[in-house]
């Protein structure tokens, strides 16, 4: 599990930064611009899928439509973006006490995506707008009528009733997305308890100031009333017993030790799994953190208990290989990546990491399986920026330079980089051959990814500062020059 990039909050895009492997989340209102680390991990990846799309079925959306991501970062915090994006925080999944309360908290966003509310947000700033402008009217007439005092602490109240405007807009959001969680899980047959128990595990955020909430309780404002309104719908529910399986409580708490394992300090970690305690997940976080201590044979030593319990098991190879790759074995991390891939064949990011290592032995026929498996993972993850690049790297390994160059365009597109994307289809194209798919693509790359004259100008700009050769704009977009 790695952490592939940092990506601003603003943005309504993740897909671009997909790499080998991670974990993500966002506040489901657009929030103040900051970094966030998206992480990928198939393991993860596949119990959070289990969890939304049975869910996402019963809110009448289509499961391709709705993007998930992991954010790397142990605050609780679960939000949505525009363009149907869930993110959820390492930290609302390590902190969650059952599968049920991670399944309510995703239910709960989904209410907000089959609700609308992103989109139907800016009415609720026009709205508070609207109140504030009303105020500043009013008390701007006192102050006209002879009221100077009256009238400035009109004024001066304008902003306050604003926010309180805006206040009861979102509180109103999230009773309606509540309601459709219960809703959503109610149609799948399971408990509803994980959303109440969640939100009665942090009420103290409540009481707490702005600046010390939790970023999710400053988006998802919590009150008593609306903690008592779902309880009261729980409890008329049908399902309110229905428990997690013994076997999914098993499943969340292994991966809960592997994000603890990738994420907390090694000593914290075998504080809370030491060597006394003998369950897989807590072998699976030890294992981990000896990794990240740099003592690679304690940790094969770990892994290999695990994979002697479970030898069918994708996860347990692929954090071999993952081990031996980034210890600088490459040749040896090929067998346990080739394992994880024969065990979970449809997996794109196993194949991916698989890629990675057959690249690095720079081997003929390494490279040319590696190319296999990566066209196998871009056919299903079009924007993995990082399987892309794996994929430049073995086109330039074989000598093919123009296609390393689409392959680098590819991901610069993916990514949202269009001025690169720009530059390397142009010379690509300019040495692939005519007609062909490549030189096609090329064409459609340079075709969509046109800079803008400011675009130019920008890069112009930055280039000259590096002292390097800058492209300019020519016959819209055909080409490049240089000045």
């Amino acid at each position: 599990m790695t952490i592939i990039a940092r990506l601003k909050k603003c943005c309504t895009t993740a897909t671009a930064f997909a790499a080998s492997a991670a974990m993500v989340v966002f506040p489901s209102t657009p929030a103040q611009a900051q970094s966030i680390s998206l992480i990928r991990d198939t393991e993860i990846e596949a119990v959070m899928r289990g969890y939304t799309d049975p869910l996402l079925d019963a809110a009448g959306l289509e499961r391709d439509s709705v993007g998930f991501y992991l954010v790397g970062n142990n605050e609780f915090n679960a939000f949505v973006t525009r363009g149907q994006n869930i993110f959820m925080h390492t930290g609302a999944i390590v902190t969650a006490e059952t599968p049920g309360e991670i399944k309510a908290v995703i239910a709960h966003e989904i209410g907000h995506i089959e609700g609308a509310h992103l989109v139907r947000f800016s009415d609720g700033s026009r709205g508070a707008m609207a109140t504030m402008i009303a105020t500043l009217g009013l008390g701007i007439v006192a102050a006209m009528a002879g009221a100077g005092a009256g009238g400035a602490a009109i004024i001066a109240s304008a902003p306050q009733f604003a926010t309180l405007d805006m206040l009861r807009y979102t509180r109103t959001q999230e009773a309606a997305a509540d309601q459709a969680a219960i809703t959503f899980l109610d149609r799948t047959g399971q408990s509803s308890r994980g959303l109440v128990s969640t939100f009665e595990r942090f009420r103290y955020q409540e009481v707490m100031s702005e600046a010390r909430r939790y970023e999710y309780f400053r988006s998802h404002p919590l009150s008593s009333q609306r903690i008592d309104a779902m309880r009261r719908r729980v409890e008329a529910s049908p399902y309110a017993d229905v428990v997690d399986s013994p076997e999914e409580i098993a499943e969340l708490r292994r991966i809960q030790a592997k994000i603890i394992g990738f994420t907390v300090a090694p000593a914290q970690v075998f504080h809370r799994y030491p060597e006394s305690n003998t369950s897989v997940e807590a072998v699976y976080a030890r294992s981990v953190a000896y990794f990240r201590q740099g003592r690679l044979e304690l940790a094969r030593e770990r892994l290999a208990q695990l994979i002697e319990m479970e030898p069918e098991n994708p996860f347990f190879h692929e954090l071999e290989g993952q081990m031996l790759y980034e210890s600088g074995r490459i040749a040896d991390s090929v067998a346990p990546h080739r394992r994880s891939v024969e065990l979970m064949p449809d997996a794109p990011l196993l194949r991916v990491n698989l890629a990675a290592s057959l690249i690095g032995t720079n081997e003929a026929d390494a490279l040319d399986e590696a190319v296999s498996h990566l066209r196998f993972a871009l056919a299903r993850e079009q924007e993995n920026g990082w399987a892309w690049f794996q994929l430049a790297l073995a086109h330039e390994a074989r000598g093919e330079t123009a296609l390393a160059q689409l392959a680098t365009a590819e991901r610069y597109f993916a990514v949202g980089n269009n001025m690169q994307a720009f530059v390397f289809a142009s010379r690509a194209r300019d040495e692939l051959e005519g007609g062909t798919p490549a030189w096609v693509r090329a064409s459609e790359l340079i075709a969509v990814a046109e800079p803008t004259p400011q675009e130019i100008r920008e890069w112009n700009r930055a280039q000259q500062e590096r002292r390097q050769f800058v492209p300019v704009s020519r016959d819209h977009g055909t080409g490049l020059s240089f000045n």
